[in-house]
């Protein structure tokens, strides 16, 4: 069945639109393309153009790591907060430092970071950070122990509105903190209490805020 470029580019915007996760070129051709005698060229050809068209509007077209979706431009976050009543999710310093150093040092095991932070890493920031499938098991380190390596996936990509790692912003955006250092090998305990019960700690601050 043949689609006009016309028609093809008002499906892909309909079909991006309502998806509940970002579309790759493959899971639309396998999805509302399957019927239709679509290439992958033609296919690129629209999507950049509906790129380019959303380009000076306040929704973007975007790709990300785990394919196309459509956003908000950053600079109108402070009006667009205020139609939610409730604040965006906030965690630790604790945590945010653990994510920031497995995104830039990747792969890395928990002792490295640890060694690195100059405090334990509890079990709790681990687990938080794998049941939000920002990070994952890569593989083991072939030392005595074999620990794990960690790096993050594409879901911890599609969250902070990236399509690479090369997107990252530049390193050195965060110092171990003064109580860190008093504090060297103690466990994080009471950072940890407030990740699982999603409650603010003194030093707590958004992802996106760490992270840009």
């Amino acid at each position: 069945m043949k689609i006009s470029d016309t028609q093809l580019k008002q499906l892909l915007e309909a079909a991006i639109f309502v998806a509940d996760e970002p579309l790759s070129m493959e899971k639309l051709q396998d999805s509302v393309l399957q019927e239709l005698n679509v290439s992958n060229r033609q296919l690129q050809k629209m999507l950049d153009e509906l790129v380019l068209d959303y380009r000076p509007r306040g929704v973007q077209l975007l790709k990300l790591a785990s394919g196309y979706r459509f956003v908000s431009m950053d600079s109108l976050s402070p009006w667009l907060s205020k139609l939610w009543q409730e604040q965006a999710p906030r965690y630790s310093r604790a945590m945010l430092e653990t994510l920031s150093l497995i995104a830039y040092r990747q792969p890395i095991t928990r002792g490295e970071i640890e060694d690195i932070r100059g405090v334990s890493v509890s079990s709790n920031i681990i687990k938080t950070l794998t049941e939000r499938d920002w990070i994952k098991v890569i593989g083991h380190k072939e030392v005595p122990g074999r620990p794990a390596l960690y790096a993050t996936t594409k879901a911890f990509l599609d969250y902070f509105a990236l399509s690479s790692l090369e997107q990252l912003p530049s390193t050195g955006i965060f110092e171990p903190q003064e109580e860190d250092r008093a504090g060297t090998n103690q466990p994080e305990a009471d950072s940890d209490t407030a990740i699982r019960n999603n409650e603010p700690s003194g030093d707590d601050q958004s992802a996106t805020d760490l992270l840009h």
